[in-house]
């Protein structure tokens, strides 16, 4: 799952239904070593593994997962609903899910605050995933099957304009990778280092919290820090060359700098 969804294409509508389906394999591959059948057989050694699986989505996993999950055409379509998954899998369309349709829920009413946006977009989506109106026609219909999300919205979704960019803007283009990760894995090696291994993990954590917030606050500003998270001491705006800053937090060379055995001492 790392390696699938750690990739500059965009792989977010695909996470929740890969999340599943993987789950599903585990489960038959070890039914079968153990000689169990899947619908009625137990396993206490896939509970185990079942609930380690479920933890570490659960971690990573937000509404915005299923909002996605929900605008892909591909999961209302008959031949994915019939096709079945491995073993005892049942697949259901996203919006007879109670998970996902909770999820979308918490999403749109987030997205659209507004009493007027939140109906009009909540009407478009009960049209798309019921396939009325103008997504009854046969040849709409059929291109669920086999067309390209993205390629689907942009030849049929003119008649709900809403979800069409929001598909487009913020859910079927949006890549995942790992980089985020990297970055708070790069600002721990520079916290706790050779030299200053007697941090305890705690506190090294704190540090890496309190490290990363400062990014996200420096974004909110103006001024000399507006742009340190971004690209260092300077920045390209307009063409112009602009120095925004005498010293950035993610410098490599302040990543690259060890303390003094005296300034450790006296630290601790």
């Amino acid at each position: 799952m790392f390696w699938a969804a750690d990739t500059d294409t965009p792989i977010l509508h695909e996470t929740y239904d890969m999340w599943d389906s993987m789950i599903e394999r585990v489960k038959v591959i070890i039914f079968e070593h153990e000689g169990k059948d899947l619908l009625t057989g137990k396993s206490d050694f896939f509970n185990v593994v079942h609930k380690v699986l479920v933890d570490r989505w659960a971690k990573s996993f937000t509404p915005l997962h299923c909002f996605a999950h929900s605008l892909v055409p591909k999961y209302y379509s008959n031949a994915w609903l019939q096709g079945g998954g491995s073993g005892s899998m049942k697949r259901v369309a996203p919006h007879v899910d109670d998970e996902v349709s909770s999820n979308r829920f918490i999403c749109l009413k987030r997205m659209f605050s507004e009493s007027k946006q939140f109906k009009k977009v909540s009407k478009e989506y009960g049209m798309f995933a019921t396939g009325s109106g103008p997504f009854n026609a046969p040849h709409v219909v059929e291109a669920r099957e086999y067309e390209e999300p993205i390629s689907w919205w942009a030849n049929y979704g003119s008649p709900t304009p809403i979800l069409q960019s929001l598909a487009f803007k913020k859910l079927l283009l949006q890549p995942a990778s790992s980089s985020c990760c990297e970055r708070n894995w790069s600002t721990y090696s520079m916290i706790h280092n050779v030299k200053r291994n007697r941090l305890t993990s705690q506190t090294a954590e704190d540090l890496v919290f309190v490290h990363a917030n400062i990014r996200l606050i420096t974004r909110k500003k103006q001024g000399p820090s507006k742009y340190w998270d971004i690209c260092g001491d300077k920045f390209d705006i307009d063409g112009d060359i602009a120095e925004l800053a005498d010293l950035s937090i993610n410098d490599p060379h302040i990543e690259a700098m060890t303390f003094d055995e005296n300034f450790e001492e006296n630290e601790s």
